[in-house]
């Protein structure tokens, strides 16, 4: 498979100016393979204590994030989400949800990987780890060597290498990815960045491709005016 760029996001909200019910997705945006461009909220899992979230708890704006460790397209959207956080503090949650593609050869183990630092060091250890892996990985596939993600774990989260490796190489959170990466798709996630944003008032609107923040931003603000 090949990296395509989808063309565009559209909106279930009516729409209004700077925010309209389909956004462009730029040039250069993109993410890998085609994204949907409706949610099927039925089949959307709700945010549970299993979920990894960074924000505040009653955020009138929840961003589900459905993600690859190894896509480039994630590795930017990435840098967008930590600024939409601290531009949104209080008013906008981010769920990070893994949904590695088979063509990344790396992404289904490191996000085996991550799960073992959350079960290992928890919340805040996950997500250490996930922005240590984004800022040092090449996001080609093979971007970061596999065999140091353990040691990378312990500097930036923590959690002791033997025990995060020893929890990678037994696999068990094979099936959990996988179970999350088919509820992401029946949601109607198709590509990486795939990122549900769903309002306290139950609207939801399916962002596809990695959106600068400057269009991120805009879709945003259209939900808290």
């Amino acid at each position: 498979m090949v990296c395509y760029l989808p063309r565009f996001v559209t909106s279930k909200k009516t729409p209004t100016a700077g925010t309209g019910a389909v956004v462009a997705d730029p040039a250069g945006a993109g993410a890998d393979t085609l994204g949907g461009d409706t949610v099927n909220v039925d089949a959307l899992p709700p945010v549970d204590e299993t979920d990894h979230v960074r924000g505040a708890e009653d955020a009138q704006i929840t961003l589900i994030e459905y993600s690859d460790y190894e896509c480039p397209f994630c590795k930017n959207f990435h840098e967008t989400m930590v600024q939409v956080m601290e531009e949104y503090d209080g008013q906008v949650r981010w769920v990070f949800r893994h949904y590695p593609l088979s063509f990344h050869e790396y992404a289904e183990p490191v996000a085996q990987a991550s799960e073992c630092v959350a079960e290992l060091g928890g919340n805040d250890a996950f997500w250490a780890f996930t922005d240590a892996y984004f800022a040092r990985t090449e996001a080609t596939g093979t971007g970061f060597p596999q065999e140091d993600v353990a040691a990378l774990a312990a500097e930036v989260a923590g959690v002791n290498a033997g025990a995060v490796q020893e929890c990678i190489d037994s696999g068990k959170y094979a099936d959990n990815i996988a179970d999350e990466m088919a509820a992401g798709a029946a949601a109607g996630v198709s590509g990486t960045p795939g990122t549900i944003l769903v309002t306290a008032d139950g609207e939801t609107e399916l962002i596809s491709g990695a959106l600068p923040f400057t269009q991120v931003k805009t879709i945003i603000d259209g939900y808290l005016e």
